[in-house]
C-alpha cells in the first residue's frame, strides 16, 4: 500500500470572508477609538468642571469682599456725618451761649447800643461758622434776574434800571457746596413802557 503524500490544502478565503473579516476588524477598531474619545470628553470635563467651580468660589469671595468694602464705607460715611455733626453742634453751642447772654444784659441794661453791639457780634460768630461749614449767600441785589437763584415775588416798574434786574431783595437765598439751598426772593424791574403796551394789547384784544 502506498503512503498518501498528499500535502493539505490551503483554506481558500472567498471574497465575501475577505470583506467581512475587514468590516469586523474596522468595527473593532471604531469602539475601541470611540472608547478613547469617550475617555478624553470625560477628562476635559472634568477639567472645565474644575474650572468652572474655581471661578464660582472665586466669585464668592469677590462678592462676600464687596460686600463687606461697602458696609465699611457706609460706616465711614455714618462716622464723618456723626462727626461732622457733632462739631457743628458744639460751634452752635457756643452762639446759644452768646445769645442767652445778650437776653439776659438786654434785661437788665438800658444801654441799647451795649445790646446791639453784643448781639452783632453774635451775629457775626454765628455767620462764620456757616460760611465755614460751606453755606454761601447769594448775590442778588442789582443782579440779573436768574431762576435758578432767585425766586421773583413782584415787579417793580422803573426807568432806573434795566429790564429784569433784581431791584430789592426781601429775604436772602443761600447756596451750601454750591448747591441752592434756598432762593432768594426778590422783586423784579420792569420797564413801564413795555407794561402800558402789554395792557393796550389786551385791551384790543379784548
Amino acid at each position: 500500500m502506498g503512503i498518501d503524500s498528499t500535502t493539505p490544502k490551503k483554506e481558500e478565503i472567498s471574497p465575501d470572508n475577505k470583506e467581512e473579516k475587514k468590516e469586523a476588524l474596522g468595527k473593532a477598531m471604531s469602539k475601541k477609538e470611540l472608547t478613547a474619545f469617550v475617555e478624553k470628553l470625560e477628562k476635559d470635563l472634568n477639567v472645565e468642571r474644575e474650572k468652572a467651580e474655581t471661578c464660582l468660589r472665586q466669585l464668592k469671595y469677590a462678592r462676600a469682599d464687596l460686600e463687606n468694602f461697602r458696609k465699611a464705607a457706609e460706616k465711614q460715611v455714618e462716622n464723618a456725618i456723626r462727626s461732622g455733626n457733632e462739631r457743628l453742634m458744639g460751634e452752635l453751642l457756643v452762639v446759644l451761649d452768646d445769645l442767652e447772654l445778650a437776653l439776659e444784659a438786654g434785661e437788665t441794661s438800658s444801654d441799647k447800643e451795649a445790646l446791639v453791639t453784643g448781639v452783632k457780634m453774635v451775629l457775626n460768630r454765628f455767620e462764620k461758622i456757616l460760611w465755614d461749614a460751606g453755606l454761601k449767600p447769594i448775590e442778588a441785589l442789582g443782579k440779573p434776574f436768574d431762576p435758578k437763584l432767585h425766586e421773583a415775588v413782584m415787579k417793580v416798574e422803573t426807568i432806573d434800571e434795566p429790564e429784569g434786574v433784581v431791584v430789592e431783595q426781601i429775604r436772602k437765598g443761600y447756596t451750601l457746596g454750591g448747591k441752592v439751598i434756598r432762593a432768594s426772593m426778590v422783586k423784579v424791574s420792569v420797564n413801564p413802557k413795555k407794561v402800558e403796551e402789554k395792557k393796550d394789547g389786551e385791551t384790543n384784544g379784548q
